[in-house]
């Protein structure tokens, strides 16, 4: 059963939430499809001193009040300044609750290029590949600019394509699954059970806490944020440290 969890690391990011003291009672999507080969990872230590300087200034600016979204945690690879993982936690719209792991990846020459997202949870999205996790960045950055766009700006963005105004505006063109940009103009309300699957799916014990999940086939190392299950004394002892009451108060 799926009680209490954190966020580790770092330590300042531990979290427990009364939403997933209960998991939804789903199984996962079957898996067995045929998957393309793991990326090949971009190495900060060969980039050049620029593109490693424009990506550390990216990070540093995350600290400014508006840059990283709420709801949203973000740390780079401990060996690799160019990958860096993130989680999303929705809070509103078909994904309510949705608890996302995804992956940002900077080219060798960024800020030429924009960077590439990947989703590591399994998530129904006409944005989002379902066979790699692959998040179009480009529906929104035709074309990347380099001295105007920032990552910031893709992770806003990433956080705004779950809300419905944004569902509205996507165009097909655009789409990496187009069942689900079709679900979504004709049939919303299997588009909404989907996307509620995702959600419930994205609460599983199983996807939060297991690092060999078969939703990370061929997407790279192991997240940079992994969630640690709390016993029932370290949930109460933490959120006694945070000044939140108990549950059941």
């Amino acid at each position: 059963m799926l009680g209490a969890f954190s966020l580790a690391p770092p330590p300042s990011l531990d979290i427990v939430s009364p939403h997933h003291a209960k998991p939804p009672q789903l199984a996962p999507r079957r898996t067995g499809q045929t998957l393309p080969p793991a990326p090949t990872w971009p190495d900060s230590a060969t980039a050049s001193p620029v593109a490693r300087a424009a990506v550390a200034q990216e990070f540093a600016n995350l600290r400014y009040e508006g840059h990283c979204p709420l709801g949203m945690y973000i740390v780079p690879a401990a060996d690799n300044l160019f990958v860096w993982d993130g989680v999303l936690f929705v809070h509103q719209g078909y994904y309510t609750d949705s608890i996302l792991k995804f992956r940002v990846i900077f080219p060798p020459n960024y800020p030429d290029r924009a960077p590439n997202v990947q989703f590591i949870t399994d998530v129904f999205h006409p944005l989002i590949a379902q066979q790699d996790g692959e998040f179009n960045v480009a529906s929104r950055f035709r074309p990347w600019r380099p001295k105007e766009h920032h990552v910031y700006d893709v992770l806003h963005w990433l956080k705004a394509s779950f809300k419905k105004h944004a569902l509205d505006d996507i165009k097909e063109i655009d789409c990496l699954n187009k069942e689900a940009f079709r679900l979504y103009h004709d049939s919303t309300s299997s588009f909404a059970a989907l996307a509620t699957q995702s959600s419930m799916l994205s609460q599983l014990a199983s996807s939060l806490f297991d690092q060999d999940h078969p939703s990370m086939a061929n997407k790279g190392p192991v997240h940079g944020i992994p969630f640690k299950e709390l016993r029932t004394e370290e949930s109460s002892a933490l959120r006694q440290r945070l000044g939140l009451t108990d549950w059941d108060e």
